[in-house]
């Protein structure tokens, strides 16, 4: 329906040139500037419907391929390109923008036009990220998304905001510096910089290894894996909502997509030397950092903690592959696991952004994030209440919402490598419904605690609409997946064949 349409540059560049008019249109009129942001949101969410609508999901290669010669004399080329991995991801991140520039529309008081333009900018450079298919390409947009998300939280952020700034931004760049040197060396095996040149290579194991542990070195701290986890509560409790929902439902995926992208179809026998690393890491992730939750205080910070706990299912599942074909789990067993951290993937990115937002609408109320600051909310805000609620139990994977399939796939493959492994990633939803309730109890449930909750009022139309949306979202794709799957597995599928095939 859409060949020969240039659907992924026009993704790339209608948000960034839209956050161009929005800084220009700012400078006469904020209100100018919101509802520019918000069609230029609109239109670019609705070309990633068709970018969905035009995608033939039962092909694993690359679709709407766009391919331009950039720099010739390194063979450089403006090459892009989606597959059943990177095309959700590319929805994801247009929806998610979508809700930030409406839930900033009445929020954002200073520097509004700023202040989506940042977002705008940001959504275009996250969408080049998943459609890149030249190594350097990925790298520019990898190391861009840094600029905005550094002027969002230094700007708009609380008042610890620049050490959060400052250590978000050196963590990320320090990893993705090795990642440069890594690509570098892999350019002058190929002889191009093609991603997909990258992976007929066959390099020796201990070159593997290296190259793998540049990867991870950019990656994990992306995910955020431990030990490296620690610059993520710190940049959300001092983000704005907006930075929260981005930085939660976007920036944690392009490190699990770049493992799926890059390290395990390029180092696969260092992929599979060094998979007890990331299979360790990850369970602690999911079993220390949850323990972490349970003790936080702030609202935001709790969050954040169940974010890193839930990513390390993403990565669990990921490198489990290995394991579960050695137990004969076989070809299906890993595709389980592979198709399980994928959807919680994208179910996370759904229910992180339905958690902050509600933060969102409660410090706009009373300006504070400690949940001793809370209690009662339900009996002055209903509505919200209810909202809430659901969002927690599926941040801790309640049946019906989204957030238990990508868990219960991944806990299912992880019986095929072997029973400890599933016992102990199982913890996670004893330690998600642990912490989610606690925080339940204390914020919605309970008498009116002082005059500041007693004064509270519920949500608006504008507020009422989000929640709404994410509601259907999340219990759809928690009731009927198929599609999300449908689209994933042949490139998955596709995926495992290359991992396999060296090994």
């Amino acid at each position: 329906m859409f060949e020969g349409w240039p659907l992924l540059s026009l993704l790339v560049w209608l948000p960034i040139a839209g956050g161009v008019a929005v800084l220009a249109a700012g400078n006469g009129s904020a209100e100018r500037a919101r509802w520019t942001a918000l069609a230029v949101a609109v239109g670019t969410l609705a070309l990633a419907a068709a970018l969905w609508v035009g995608f033939e999901a039962g092909v694993a290669g690359m679709q709407f391929e766009e391919r331009v010669a950039w720099i010739r004399a390194f063979d450089i080329h403006y090459h892009l390109g989606v597959d059943g991995i990177s095309m959700p991801l590319v929805v994801l991140t247009a929806f998610s923008t979508l809700l930030v520039v409406v839930a900033a529309w009445e929020v954002v008081r200073y520097k509004p036009a700023q202040y989506l333009a940042a977002f705008l900018i940001m959504e275009g450079i996250m969408i080049g990220v998943f459609s890149a298919l030249d190594a350097i390409l990925f790298y520019v947009f990898f190391e861009a998304m840094l600029i905005p998300m550094f002027l969002i939280i230094g700007i708009w952020g609380g008042p610890n905001r620049i050490y959060a700034t400052l250590k978000f931004f050196l963590y990320t760049f320090l990893g993705s510096v090795m990642m440069l040197v890594a690509l570098i060396y892999l350019r002058t095996q190929a002889g191009s910089f093609g991603i997909q040149d990258f992976y007929s290579l066959g390099l020796p194991v201990g070159i593997q290894t290296l190259v793998f542990l540049a990867f991870l070195a950019a990656f994990a701290v992306k995910v955020p894996m431990f030990p490296v986890h620690t610059w993520l509560p710190d940049a959300h409790v001092e983000a704005p909502t907006g930075g929260s929902v981005i930085l939660a439902a976007i920036t944690l995926k392009i490190g699990g997509y770049g493992f799926l992208r890059f390290s395990l179809p390029i180092a696969p026998e260092a992929s599979l030397a060094l998979d007890w690393l990331l299979i360790g890491l990850s369970l602690i992730a999911v079993v220390y950092v949850g323990l972490v939750a349970m003790v936080q205080t702030d609202l935001k910070k709790l969050i954040a903690y169940s974010s890193i706990a839930h990513m390390g299912f993403v990565t669990l599942g990921f490198f489990l592959i290995f394991r579960i074909v050695a137990a004969g789990g076989g070809r299906d067993g890993a595709l389980l696991a592979l198709e399980g951290g994928m959807v919680q993937m994208i179910s996370h990115g759904f229910v992180s952004a339905a958690m902050f937002l509600c933060v969102g609408v409660l410090y706009d109320r009373m300006h504070t994030r400690r949940i001793a600051d809370y209690g009662g909310v339900a009996n002055r805000m209903p509505v919200f209440a209810g909202f809430f609620v659901l969002f927690a139990m599926a941040n801790a994977g309640l049946p019906g919402t989204s957030g238990f399939v990508g868990e219960f796939m991944v806990i299912l493959a992880s019986f095929q490598a072997g029973f400890w492994y599933a016992a102990i990633a199982g913890l996670t939803l004893i330690l998600g419904a642990a912490y989610s309730l606690w925080m339940i109890k204390r914020v919605v449930y309970g008498e009116v605690q002082n005059d500041e909750v007693a004064a509270l009022e519920d949500v608006n139309r504008r507020e009422l609409a989000l929640l709404v949306v994410l509601t259907v979202v999340i219990l759809y794709f928690g009731i009927h997946p198929a599609p999300l799957i449908d689209v994933m597995a042949p490139s998955l599928d596709a995926l495992f064949g290359i991992v396999m095939s060296t090994l």
